[in-house]
C-alpha cells in the first residue's frame, strides 16, 4: 500500500509538470484547432442515391437545436450534478479531478474514474475521433482550454446539451425530450430533467424504453446528486425519487418511409464497417445508398392499407415485411420491416419464418434439374404416399398419379414435390440450401414444402432467389455501396462478390417456369406489365379451417429480386391470416408497378444454355367420327376429331379387333387419320389418345367409334334402293 502511494504521489508530481508545459503550449497554440463551422453541427451524415441526390441527412431525423435560454435551470443543473460539478469553477480541464481521478486509478491498479469536463467531452464529440491515444487526449486539453477562452460558460452548456446522444437514434436534449415525454424541453420537469441527464453515460443500458427499472434506478441516483451539490433539498429528492418513469414516447422522425432503410444502413455500418451509430449519425460521413426512392414510399405507403392484409381480428391488422434488391448489384432498393415500423424496433424483414411452397424450388425443383436425371418435363409421382408417418396432401385432395415438374411447380402441387425429395434425398438438397444462404438443422421430407422448424427470413429468401435470375450465382445484399469519411476519402464499399449455387441451364429452366407460375399457376393475382417470374406460399393454422400462420411472394423481374411476407407475430385462435398468398402476390405487383421503368424489357436467355419450349398440355376428345370412304378401290375408314391448337400435341391411333386393342399409328398437329385395306366383314372399332411427347405421357382415351364395313355399305345399298322406289312412282305418274 505504501509503495502504491509513492507512486502515486510520483504520478502527481510528474502530472503537475507535465500540465504546467502543457499549458504553456496551449496559451501558445492559440485558436487554429477550433473550427467554427463544426459548432454550428454542421458533422451530419448524408445519404445520397447512386446519382448525388441527397436522400436525407441522418441527423435531421433526430436532431433539433435548442437555446440555453429554453432549458430549464433545474434540468441545466441535474447535467451539471452528472457530469461536471465543478463547471463552473474550471477553465475547460478540471486539474483538481484529474488528480482524484488518477490517484483512486492508482490505488485500484485499473482506470475506475474519468476526470473529462463538459467543455472536453464536447471538444471530443465535435471535434475528434474516440480514439484514446496521447495525441488525441491533448488535442483535447487544447481545444477545451480555447473554447473556454472563446466561449461562454452558459454557451458551452448549450452546445453540449444539443450534441449529446440520448439513445434511440436522439441527439440533442430538445429531440431527446421530444422522444421520451412528447413535449419541448422547456416543459421538461426536474424528475424528467434528471432521467434525461442519466442517459449519456450509457444510453443502450440506461434507456427507459428497454430498461426501465436500471433507468429509473440511474435517475434516481442523479436526483442524490442534485440533492448532495445543493441544488435539491432532502425533502425535494425523496418525492422525487418515489415518482414512476412516466413515457409519453413519440416518433421524431421526418419522413417514416425511410426508416427501416436507415435503420438497416446503421446496422450495416456496425457489422461490415465497424462503426457505430454514434459515429455514423455525427461523423459527417457521405453514405451512398443503392435506394431507389420511389419504390421506397410506394413499399411504405402501400403497407398501410388494410386492403393487402387479410386478417382475423378487426383491432390488429397482420404484420408484414417487404425487401428488394437490384438483382445484378446485390443493392438494397427498398425495405420495410413492419406496417408500423419504428426506429430500432422490430424488423420483420430479419425474421424467420416458415416459407411454404417458395422453399420448393429452392430445396427440391432446383437441385433435381441440377442432378442431371430430371428436366422440366420430367414426370413425378402424384399420389397419396405415406413415408413412415408422414402423409402430405395436395390442397384440393386430388391426385392425378404423375405430372410433370413443370405442372407440380406451376400449380403448387405438394406430392410431387415431397416424392421427388424423397427421392433426391435430403443431404443433397441441403448442399445446394446451403450454397444459398439457407443454413437449416432440418432432416425431413416436410422441408420440401417449407415445414422448417426455425424458418427463413424474408432477407434470406431474397437473397437465395437471385440465384435463378443471375445464371445460378447469389451475392450478398448492401444497402451501402460506398461511404466516405468527413474528409472526403473513401473508407469502404460493397464488394458484390457472386456465389455460384445452380448451374446457369437450371437458374434459365427456373426462371422459365417460375414465369408460368405468375402467367399461369398460383401467382396470377393482381396484375403487372413487368415481366416477372416467382413463387407463393402459404402455411396453413391447422386449428382453423381456411386460416394461414404465413403467406409469402418471392420473385424477380429481369432486373430486380425481392421478397414480400405477410402474417401475424403470434398466431393463435384469434390471430391468423384469413387468405393466402394471393395477397402478398398482389402488393408485390403494385410496389413493382410504381418503380420507374427499366431498360430490359424480358428475361434474357444466358449463351450457351438450352431454352424451354412451352408446355404441351393434353386435350380431351370427346368428339371422334368416322366416315367409310374407298382408297385405290378397297375400302377405308376416315376418322376426324377436333385436335389441340398446339400443333406439337401427336394422337395415337388405337386399332380394336376381337376385343383386343393395339396402337397402329401415331400422328402429329393434325385431326384427321385414314385407315385403309380395311376388312369388309370383321367387326373393328377405333379410338385415338393424345400424347404428349415433352414428358411422353398418354392422356385419356376419345370416344370408340367403329362397325363392320360391309354393314355400312349394305344400309348404304338399301336407303339408295328405297330411294329408288320412291321415285319410280313419282316417274310413273308423270
Amino acid at each position: 500500500m505504501i509503495r502504491k502511494l509513492s507512486i502515486g504521489i510520483l504520478l502527481l508530481v510528474a502530472t503537475f509538470i507535465i500540465g504546467l508545459i502543457g499549458y504553456l503550449i496551449i496559451i501558445f497554440a492559440g485558436d487554429y484547432v477550433i473550427d467554427e463551422k463544426k459548432l454550428v453541427m454542421d458533422s451530419a451524415t448524408s445519404l445520397v442515391d447512386t446519382d448525388g441526390k441527397l436522400v436525407t441527412k441522418l441527423y435531421a431525423q433526430n436532431r433539433e437545436i435548442v437555446s440555453i435560454k429554453e432549458v430549464p435551470e433545474e434540468v441545466q443543473q441535474a447535467f451539471i450534478a452528472t457530469e461536471d460539478s465543478r463547471f463552473y469553477n474550471h477553465p475547460g480541464l478540471d486539474f483538481q479531478a484529474i488528480t482524484r481521478a488518477l490517484y483512486k486509478d492508482v490505488l485500484a491498479g485499473s482506470k475506475v474514474e474519468g476526470g473529462s469536463t463538459i467543455t472536453q467531452q464536447l471538444a471530443k464529440n465535435v471535434f475528434l475521433s474516440h480514439d484514446k491515444t496521447f495525441l488525441r487526449k491533448t488535442k483535447e486539453a487544447i481545444i477545451s482550454l480555447n473554447l473556454e477562452r472563446n466561449y461562454s460558460k452558459k454557451k458551452i452548456l448549450e452546445m453540449y446539451l444539443n450534441q449529446i446522444y440520448f439513445g434511440h437514434g436522439a441527439y440533442g436534449i430538445q429531440a431527446a425530450s421530444h422522444l421520451f415525454f412528447n413535449k419541448d424541453v422547456e416543459d421538461l420537469t426536474v424528475e424528467e430533467g434528471a432521467l434525461l441527464a442519466a442517459l449519456p453515460k450509457a444510453p443502450g443500458s440506461y434507456s427507459p424504453i428497454d430498461h426501465m427499472d436500471k433507468s429509473k434506478e440511474r435517475r434516481n441516483l442523479v436526483l442524490s446528486l442534485m440533492e448532495k451539490q445543493g441544488y435539491l433539498s432532502a425533502e425535494e429528492t425523496v418525492r422525487l425519487q418515489g415518482k414512476t418513469v412516466a413515457l409519453n414516447v413519440a416518433d421524431i422522425g421526418k419522413d417514416p418511409a425511410y426508416l427501416t432503410y436507415i435503420d438497416m444502413v446503421l446496422e450495416e455500418a456496425a457489422k461490415k464497417y465497424h462503426l457505430s451509430n454514434e459515429e455514423v449519425l455525427r461523423g459527417g460521413y457521405k453514405i451512398v445508398i443503392p435506394m431507389e426512392e420511389r419504390t421506397q414510399k410506394a413499399a411504405y405507403k402501400l403497407f398501410q392499407e388494410a386492403q393487402y392484409f387479410p386478417g382475423s381480428s378487426n383491432e390488429e391488422l397482420p404484420e408484414g415485411a417487404f425487401v428488394l434488391m437490384d438483382s445484378e448489384s446485390g443493392g438494397v432498393l427498398a425495405v420495410q420491416g413492419g406496417r408500423n415500423y419504428v426506429r430500432r424496433g422490430l424488423n420483420h424483414v430479419n425474421t424467420k419464418r416458415q416459407p411454404g411452397s417458395t422453399f420448393k424450388p429452392l430445396a427440391v425443383y432446383g437441385p433435381a434439374l441440377e442432378s442431371g436425371e430430371y428436366d422440366p418435363y420430367s414426370l413425378l409421382k402424384d399420389e397419396k404416399t405415406d413415408y413412415n408417418g408422414y402423409s402430405p396432401s395436395n390442397y384440393n385432395q386430388t391426385y392425378q398419379g404423375e405430372m410433370s415438374m413443370y405442372d407440380a411447380l406451376v400449380h403448387s402441387v405438394n406430392a410431387p414435390a415431397v416424392w421427388l425429395l424423397n427421392e433426391l434425398k435430403i443431404s443433397e438438397s441441403k448442399k445446394y440450401l446451403d450454397k444459398a444462404g439457407l443454413k437449416i438443422k432440418d432432416n425431413d421430407l416436410k422441408v420440401a414444402l417449407g415445414g422448417i422448424d426455425e424458418g427463413v427470413s424474408p432477407m434470406e429468401m431474397m437473397k437465395a432467389y437471385r440465384a435463378f435470375a443471375e445464371e445460378g450465382k447469389v451475392i450478398e445484399p448492401h444497402f451501402i455501396s460506398r461511404i466516405y469519411n468527413q474528409e472526403g476519402k473513401l473508407i469502404g464499399e460493397a464488394k458484390g462478390k457472386e456465389k455460384k449455387v445452380f448451374s446457369k441451364q437450371t437458374a434459365w429452366y427456373m426462371t422459365k417456369m417460375l414465369e408460368s407460375v405468375v402467367t399461369d399457376g398460383t401467382g396470377k393475382q393482381g396484375h403487372t406489365d413487368r415481366p416477372l417470374a416467382g413463387k407463393t406460399g402459404t402455411t396453413s393454422y391447422e386449428k382453423v379451417k381456411g386460416g394461414a400462420r404465413d403467406a409469402w411472394f418471392v420473385g424477380y423481374t429481369p432486373n430486380a429480386v425481392g421478397s414480400l411476407w405477410m402474417g401475424y407475430d403470434r398466431t393463435d385462435d384469434s390471430h391468423y391470416l384469413t387468405g393466402g398468398s394471393s395477397y402478398p402476390t398482389k402488393l408485390f405487383k403494385d410496389i413493382l408497378n410504381q418503380m420507374p421503368e427499366r431498360k430490359q424489357a424480358a428475361f434474357k436467355k444466358p449463351s450457351g444454355v438450352k431454352d424451354l419450349d412451352k408446355p404441351i398440355h393434353l386435350v380431351k376428345i370427346d368428339d371422334l367420327s368416322s366416315a367409310f370412304t374407298f382408297h385405290y378401290g378397297l375400302p377405308a375408314v376416315k376418322l376426324t376429331w377436333t385436335p389441340s391448337e398446339d400443333e406439337r400435341l401427336q394422337y395415337d391411333i388405337y386399332e380394336v379387333k376381337d376385343g383386343k386393342a393395339e396402337k397402329i399409328d401415331r400422328v402429329t398437329g393434325t385431326g384427321e387419320y385414314e385407315v385403309n385395306s380395311l376388312p369388309i366383314f370383321e367387326t373393328i372399332s377405333y379410338y385415338v389418345v393424345p400424347y404428349n411427347p415433352q414428358t411422353e405421357q398418354e392422356g385419356e382415351s376419345s370416344n370408340e367409334i367403329g362397325t363392320r364395313f360391309i354393314d355400312k355399305f349394305n344400309k348404304s345399298g338399301k336407303k339408295k334402293e328405297e330411294k329408288g322406289k320412291k321415285n319410280k312412282p313419282k316417274h310413273k305418274a308423270e
